[in-house]
C-alpha cells in the first residue's frame, strides 16, 4: 500500500487530532442523538489505534511493519521502543523542532536536500537520529525563508524536551532519546503491537 495522498480532514475526524498529519482543524460537526454509537471490536480498536500511527508519521504499511518487528527484537517494552523508533525519524525531528508545519512538509524538506545532519547532507527522510546530532539548514536564502516561515507559525507549540532549537541559526540539536510519555500523539502502542502480532 502506497503512502496515503487522500482528503486528510477525512481521516482527522475519523481518527482523532494527527498534528503531524495537517496543521489543519475539522469543523465541529453537529451530534446526532440518532445516529447510534455501536460497540466497536478488538480488531477495529487495534486497526484505528495502528492507522494513527500510521497517518501521523507517513509512512507505509510495509515500513511500519519493520518498525515493529526492529522494536519486538530491541529490549524493552516494543511499545514504547517503537514510538521512540518513529520519534528518531529526520522527518519528525524537524516537524518536532518547528521547521517544518507538518511532517510531509519536513519529508519535502529533506528530499529536496535542505537539511545538514552534523554537517552532512541527508536526503532520506527515515534516517535514525541519535542523541548530540546536530540538525541545520544549507546556507541558501530560499532553504531559509522556508523554514522562518514555518518558526514563525509555530513559535506558539511547545518545543519537547529531548530537542533544542537556536532559531536564530537554524540550527536544533537532539539532546537524548525522547521518553515515550512525551510523544504529542495520543496513542495506545501495544494495540499496534497486537494487531501485528500474528505478522511478525
Amino acid at each position: 500500500m502506497s503512502r496515503y495522498r487522500g482528503p486528510r480532514l477525512k481521516k482527522i475526524s475519523r481518527l482523532g487530532a494527527l498534528p503531524g498529519l495537517t496543521s489543519k482543524v475539522p469543523r465541529p460537526q453537529d451530534p446526532n442523538p440518532r445516529k447510534r454509537k455501536n460497540k466497536k471490536s478488538q480488531y477495529r480498536i487495534r486497526l484505528e489505534e495502528k492507522q494513527k500511527l500510521r497517518f501521523h508519521y507517513g509512512l507505509t504499511e510495509r515500513q511500519l511493519l519493520k518498525y515493529v518487528r526492529i522494536a519486538g527484537k530491541a529490549k524493552g517494552s516494543t511499545g514504547q521502543v517503537l514510538l521512540q523508533l518513529l520519534e528518531m525519524r529526520l522527518d519528525n525531528i524537524i516537524f518536532r523542532l518547528g521547521m517544518a508545519s507538518t511532517i510531509p512538509g519536513a519529508r519535502q524538506l529533506v528530499n529536496h536536500r535542505h537539511i545538514l545532519v552534523n554537517g552532512c547532507l541527508v536526503d532520506i527522510p527515515s534516517y535514525r537520529c541519535k542523541p548530540r546530532d546536530i540538525i541545520t539548514t544549507k546556507d541558501e536564502q530560499k532553504t531559509r525563508a522556508l523554514i522562518q516561515n514555518s518558526l514563525d507559525s509555530s513559535s506558539q507549540n511547545k518545543l519537547p524536551e529531548h530537542l533544542t532549537l537556536h532559531s536564530s541559526q537554524y540550527k536544533g540539536l537532539v539532546n537524548q532519546i525522547i521518553n515515550s510519555r512525551r510523544v504529542g500523539l495520543k496513542i495506545e502502542a501495544l494495540r499496534v503491537v497486537e494487531y501485528y502480532s500474528r505478522q511478525t
